[in-house]
């Protein structure tokens, strides 16, 4: 299991409601969350799955920023 760390410019519950629907479907996520509290608005993600690449795709898709700052195995 990997834990996948984020940041991102995501700052809504709204823009995290359209978002997540496609993490769910499209790809093997055991845990997601945004910390929308934090400065750097953080998204975690648990996974068995190699899908960074395909994270950060999708939030750039929809106008967001994504860099990936962390993950352990």
């Amino acid at each position: 299991m990997e834990v996948l760390i984020f940041r991102t410019n995501v700052d809504s519950q709204e823009s995290v409601d359209k978002l997540i629907p496609f993490f769910k479907k499209q790809l093997k996520i055991s845990k997601l969350n945004f910390d929308l509290e934090d400065c750097d608005k953080i998204l975690r993600i648990e996974t068995s799955e190699r899908i960074s690449e395909i994270v950060v795709q999708h939030l750039k898709l929809n106008n967001f920023e994504c860099e990936q700052l962390y993950y352990t195995i």
